[in-house]
Formats: structure tokens, sequence, C-alpha cells
């Protein structure tokens, strides 16, 4: 086991090209969901190349608490070995504890379905996770009729008593500071007795495509879904979801510091299996790494990326894809030209205060960052060697590593947090550079 204090020394290289293929584990937006929808099917699901990571594992373990047998299989396809994930539903149980971790998907997903459980089931996770915005969807449930031990507080370690089964009906909520609080209500809400209207009212709306991801994948598992964008509501009707075989995509937006390098060194990167159509935030990768010197391409082995050797700065509204700052942060860094990275503000809320992070570890290696409330404005400048922290977040681990590939003696902190989204990474990024 990795020690989380230890100093992970980054992999410098230098401006020497690559020519490198990359396979991407599983979305852990769509593994996450496929999980929830598969377990209040009438047949059983199967996830082939589900994501294999704390989060996922964790969702795994909740939904095995609550009586869903989930097993995993090996399949041979096209001679490869295939991870396989069944699942198969139950009648859901309490009197059961189900720890979080810092997984936003996870503490805000399961407590909806745990509802549907007899008996109460206990919530708790990593420190973070007590101070992570969770008041919207236990509001909510609350609305629904659902009795939750919080102290008042909105937030967890938390106590629902579940009764084994939600009314439902019509709910406004605001869901500003995390679209996973409105996905929460809708993932469930076909298993509630009269389905859901959910309207939301509140600043902004952040993350859209995950909403879209939210919709689409209900739908697939059978679920009647209409949507009024202009409203703002959405209506989930009551009514069975049907177990599926499903292909989970490659985590697009885990992708971004493996296409950086081909930007940061030269070369090529291709992102093997990158889906054609998808409603992955990271799909948007494509059009703002082109805008930032890149070229692009994608056909059916993949999508490639073509470093040109510059890095432009850019000036971007990041809000629907929001989860890409911290890569586009590091490339901007290390660009010929500010950039101003904009709409960003709910990031404060995430695994760390994300803008706060970056400008404090970017600046103390002689960086120019300049933060405000929901933007970081970025000026390039000669970057020296350091400690690179990363707060117990993933993908200030995966921003530190890409600066590193071209700043000397970078030493990134926590590496292992890293192991929220990525099996590997640290081996992954190994593999490729050495």
């Amino acid at each position: 086991m990795m020690n989380n204090n230890a100093h992970w020394p980054a992999l410098f290289r230098g401006k020497k090209p690559v020519e490198l293929s990359v396979v991407i584990p599983g979305s852990k937006s769509v593994t996450n969901r496929a999980l929830i929808l598969a377990a209040q099917s009438d047949s059983e699901t199967i996830l082939r190349r589900p994501l294999v990571s704390r989060d996922s594992e964790l969702m795994v373990a909740g939904l095995r608490a609550l009586g869903i047998t989930i097993t995993e299989s090996f399949a041979n396809v096209n001679g490869v070995e295939e991870l396989q994930w069944t699942i198969t539903p139950a009648p859901l149980r309490g009197e059961v504890k189900v720890d979080v971790g810092n997984a936003g998907t996870v503490m805000r997903f399961l407590p909806p379905l745990a509802a549907l459980a007899t008996g109460d089931v206990e919530f708790d996770g990593d420190p973070r996770s007590y101070e992570r915005p969770l008041g919207p969807v236990i509001k909510a449930l609350e609305e629904l009729g659902i009795s939750i031990d919080h102290d008042g507080r909105y937030s967890l370690p938390m106590k629902l008593h579940g009764t084994g089964n939600i009314p439902g009906g019509e709910l406004t909520i605001d869901a500003s500071a995390s679209s996973q609080f409105l996905s929460a209500l809708l993932l469930v809400a076909p298993s509630f007795d009269s389905g859901i209207v959910a309207t939301h009212k509140g600043g902004s709306l952040p993350s859209m495509p995950h909403i879209e991801m939210t919709v689409d994948m209900l739908r697939d598992f059978g679920a009647h879904v209409d949507v009024d964008v202009a409203a703002q509501s959405w209506s989930v009707k009551p009514g069975k979801l049907h177990g599926k075989n499903i292909v989970i995509e490659p985590d697009l937006s885990n992708a971004a510091p493996f296409l950086s390098i081909a930007m940061v060194c030269g070369g090529s990167v291709t992102i093997a299996d990158w889906p054609k159509k998808t409603t992955q935030p990271g799909d948007q990768l494509r059009g703002i790494l082109t805008a930032m010197g890149a070229q692009v391409s994608i056909n059916d082995h993949g999508l490639t990326l073509t470093g040109t050797g510059v890095i432009h700065g850019i000036d971007i509204d990041l809000h629907d894809v929001g989860e890409l700052t911290p890569s586009i942060a590091a490339l901007a860094a290390l660009a010929d030209s500010p950039s101003h990275l904009r709409g960003i503000a709910h990031l404060r809320l995430h695994e760390t205060d994300r803008l706060a992070a970056l400008t404090r570890e970017i600046n103390a290696l002689g960086g120019n960052v300049v933060e405000e409330e929901s933007a970081l404005h970025i000026t390039p400048a000669p970057l020296h060697k350091g400690v690179f922290h990363t707060y117990d977040d993933h993908r200030l681990a995966t921003a530190g590593a890409v600066i590193g590939l071209v700043v000397p003696d970078i030493e990134v902190e926590n590496i292992a947090t890293t192991r929220k989204t990525l099996p590997d990474f640290p081996g992954l990024w190994s593999s490729l550079l050495e």
C-alpha cells in the first residue's frame, strides 16, 4: 500500500515527443449511475469494463450492504480478459452502515435509494465528506416524508430511517452547488410511488452534461423521463426498470492528463475506444485542447491528439465541465499566453477548494495565478522545482504530474489519492513514460 504522505517524484521528460496509445479505465460517472439503476431493475444487469477504483468500490460495498448481489467475473472478448460485474436486484434491507469515503456520487446517490430499504441506514465517510454539500438531498428526502437524523447539520454523518417506500411527487431543489443533487433524486424516481417532478430553483445549474447523462441512462433502463429545459424541470414517471448489458465507456475526464503529455512534450497520444457519441463532459476536451493548440482526430480506434509544440492560453467558461479545470490550469501554467478560466465557483465545494488549491500550488512553483470567486487568471511564468500538494484531490495530483513532465524535480504529495477514479495512475503513467 502506498504511503499517502509520501512525495512521489514526478516523471520528467522535457520536450521529447511521444507516440503513445492509452487505455483509460471506465467512467466513474457512468459506472456509479449504472449501479444505482441496476439495483432497482426487475432483472440482472451486466456491466462490462466497469471502473474499479475507490469511488466505485465504495458504491458496490454500499449496495451489497443494502442487500444487492454483485458478482465479479471475467469474459474473453476478442482474446482479451474483460472484467464484468453482474448485479442481481433484491428487496433492500436496512440496519446497516454505509461508508461513502469522499465520493460525491456515493454520498448523494445512495441515500435516496436507501430510503427504499426497510430499517435504519447509517451514512459516514472521510472527514472531508462532512464538509461537502449534501443539504439539498437531505431536505428533498425529508420533504418526501423520509426521517433522517443529522442533528440539524444537513450533512454527514447521518442516519436515515427507511420505510420501504417513497411517495414522490413535486419538489423544488437548489442544485446550484452540485448537479449530483438533482441526479440523486432522478435516478431513484422510477421507484417512487408517484415518480417525481423536480424543478431547480437557485443559481446557475453546473455540469449540465452530467444531468443529460442521468436522463439518457434512465431512459436506457426503461424509465419515462420528460425534460422542460426552459422551466428547469424534470419529470420521471413511476415504473419498472429493466436490467441491461452495458459496456462502460472510458472515463474521458481522466483522459485529460494523458492527452496533456502530447501537449507539453510534443508528439501524439491516442486514447483507445473514445466514443463517437457520449454525454460525458470530458468529450469537450476535443474542442478545448484544439483551441489551446493541439490537433485532434477521431476514428474507430479512438481519439488521437497531436501536440504542435506550443500551448496557447485560453479564455473559457468551464461551468459545465468544471472537473477538467485542474488539467487545463496545469496546461495554462505552461502556455505561451495568459488564460482565464471562468464560471467555476462550484469547484470550491469539490474534493477540496480547487480554485484556492490550484492557485496556491502553481504559485508556490513560481507561477502567476490570480484567484477570483468564480475564476482563475493564469499568466505563464517560469516554474521551478517544489512539492505539489494534493489536498486528497485526485485531479490536483494528476495536474502536478503534468507540470512535472517539463519542470524538473516536482514532487507530488499523496499521489495515492488518484485511486479515487484511476486504479493505478502512477503505474500507468510510468509505463508510458519510462
